[in-house]
């Protein structure tokens, strides 16, 4: 498995091999044995999540679960392609409010890790883009939330060209400096 580190501390591309032939490809998308023995230790997750989003320029973020009920997520794409974008809001951090986003795609096969304590988001870029995504935590409704996804500070390139498809949550979500972080940063 290849191992990317980013600009974020903490958040990791990860692209497994795939051993292809005339009948297609099969992948580990997940081994912990892998990840373990190239140096990477993630929390142990609890929870599955699918969904695919018909239109190109569904925009879905940016989303958080606040602690005591904080996700980290393992996010692929098993269909289409998109943009995943992470944001970190964590507190004293040297990285706080910076974003990073990578194309996640059926083809590349890459994941984007996301521990705790960072916004995500993503935007479809073909139809029927489905994203799959491991989580550290279960869905705890009480603990759910968003930060408006054209927030200025945040300053992120969406690369839209005409505006997004928003569920009615994140079209009154707040913006970024309305948001009131819940997570503290940890040096390593």
């Amino acid at each position: 498995m290849k191992i990317e580190q980013t600009k974020l501390p903490g958040v990791l591309i990860l692209e497994p091999r795939r051993f292809q032939d005339a009948r297609g490809f099969f992948s580990e998308s997940w081994n912990r044995r892998t990840l373990r023995a190239a140096g990477v230790e993630l929390p142990e997750f609890v929870q599955d999540n699918h969904s695919m989003s018909r239109e190109v320029g569904t925009l879905r973020g940016l989303h958080y679960q606040r602690p005591p009920h904080a996700q980290g997520k393992l996010v692929r794409c098993g269909r289409g392609r998109l943009y995943d974008v992470a944001v970190d809001v964590r507190r004293g951090s040297p990285t706080w409010g910076q974003w990073l986003g990578v194309e996640l795609s059926y083809e590349n096969g890459r994941q984007l890790w996301i521990p705790a304590g960072f916004l995500h988001g993503f935007v479809t870029l073909e139809p029927d883009t489905e994203i799959i995504y491991k989580c550290t935590d279960h869905y705890a409704p009480e603990c759910d939330g968003a930060v408006r996804w054209d927030s200025p500070e945040l300053g992120i390139d969406w690369g839209l060209v005409q505006p997004p498809l928003l569920s009615p949550k994140d079209e009154v979500a707040p913006s970024f400096t309305e948001f009131d972080s819940p997570f503290e940063w940890e040096p390593q």
